[in-house]
């Protein structure tokens, strides 16, 4: 009895210890899913498995139904991270990473540490060492909302941004027709290298005498 809880234990703090890891990187990015989640999810998925493999004894001929369920139950939770706004989808990154978290929590739960330990440190390179390696990678999400009554403006602006930035995501326009006349608003989404300052599209757009900056962010 006293060598199963030193298991039970153990398997349940090396999940909670490798998804807090993980859910750390997620916390620094400022994610919605960050330490506490990760590691929820991380020993609670190490939890299933172990009640699927110890709770179950008689009566029961396939018992690793309860610890299967981890894999399309933790879809539910990774589907309320992903948000389709404005042509973009968000979130896919951090709805993957608690998939994986989740995979992380069983490996321990079956006492695979190795295993568990191995796949955090490869997300950990995934999520972070490449970055630095391919900018693409690297590259941080901007978006900017500008106004102006020149097409002409509008267009050389598009395209001077895109000239600047290693992406653009997404961008549309809308015409706004008022009192003074119409005036086109432009809301684009783009990605840029970690060294770039994000400054350097506003620069972009105050050469412009007729283009208005509504919001940047």
């Amino acid at each position: 009895m006293t060598d199963d809880i030193l298991t039970f234990t153990l398997r349940l703090v090396v999940a909670m210890v490798l998804g807090g890891i993980v859910g750390l990187e997620r916390e620094y990015r400022a994610k919605d899913a960050g330490f506490r989640t990760h590691f929820l999810v991380a020993i609670g998925s190490a939890l299933f498995t172990l009640i699927s493999i110890y709770g179950f004894v008689d009566g029961v001929k396939d018992t690793s139904r309860v610890a299967a369920q981890v894999v399309s139950g933790i879809g539910f939770l990774g589907a309320g991270l992903i948000v389709f706004q404005r042509n973009v989808i968000r979130g896919l990154t951090t709805a993957a990473g608690l998939w994986v978290t989740a995979a992380i929590g069983m490996a321990c739960g079956v006492g695979m540490f190795y295993v568990a330990a191995l796949v955090t440190v490869l997300m950990l390179l995934g999520l972070e060492v490449l970055n630095h390696i391919i900018p693409q990678l690297g590259a941080s999400a901007m978006q900017i909302t500008f106004s102006s009554p020149s097409r002409a403006d509008i267009a050389e602006a598009i395209t001077k941004i895109r000239q600047t930035v290693v992406e653009v995501v997404a961008y549309e326009i809308k015409n706004k027709h008022t009192s003074g006349g119409v005036f086109y608003d432009v809301h684009m989404e783009v990605r840029m290298k970690r060294d770039q300052r994000n400054d350097i599209i506003l620069d972009i757009l105050k050469d412009f005498d007729e283009v208005s900056i509504i919001d940047a962010e």
